[in-house]
């Protein structure tokens, strides 16, 4: 245990602390994330370049589909982003989001809304043309009581970006 808090504070610092030949992300990007955890969709994804230091807000309005229902959701993130080199970046985020299932089953399987957390982890690349490819983790922890839904689950996704 007492590794592995020593090897999270030097990751932590590292990341805080060193001053890396940041390439800048763009002001806005906009574009499709694509993937699934309760069921597979699309979302419309926007990101807005916040501050100096290559931070960035994401918000992203998607569909949700399963065998027995669908789920719309809406969800905002802050992004903090590092560069790699030659075009890469990793970023990792967290944020919130509100959620709506349209469950098809009789009872105990309710339509309802809900709330949840997010946390963002994920690898981009920018091209030279104003395009950014991504595949990232952000796992959702809902609060919710319907059977149909997970409390936890991880979302993985590509998503692909027009950056102006």
């Amino acid at each position: 245990m007492k590794k592995f808090l020593v090897i999270a504070m030097v990751a932590l610092g590292s990341a805080l602390f060193t001053n890396v030949n940041a390439q800048e992300i763009a002001d806005n990007a906009l574009g499709l994330r694509i993937g699934g955890n309760d069921g597979f969709g699309p979302e419309i994804s926007y990101q807005r370049a916040v501050g100096n230091d290559n931070n960035r807000l994401e918000f992203d309005l998607g569909w949700r589909n399963s065998k027995h229902y669908d789920i719309v959701k809406l969800v905002g993130l802050y992004q903090w982003v590092w560069n790699i080199e030659g075009g890469f970046n990793w970023y990792a985020g967290a944020g919130a989001g509100f959620a709506s299932i349209d469950d098809d089953r009789p009872d105990p399987y309710d339509d309802e809304s809900f709330i949840f957390l997010a946390g963002d982890v994920g690898i981009e690349y920018n091209f030279d043309i104003p395009l950014v490819l991504s595949l990232d983790l952000r796992p959702e922890i809902s609060f919710i009581d319907n059977k149909a839904i997970d409390d936890f689950s991880p979302d993985f996704a590509i998503g692909i970006r027009y950056q102006f």
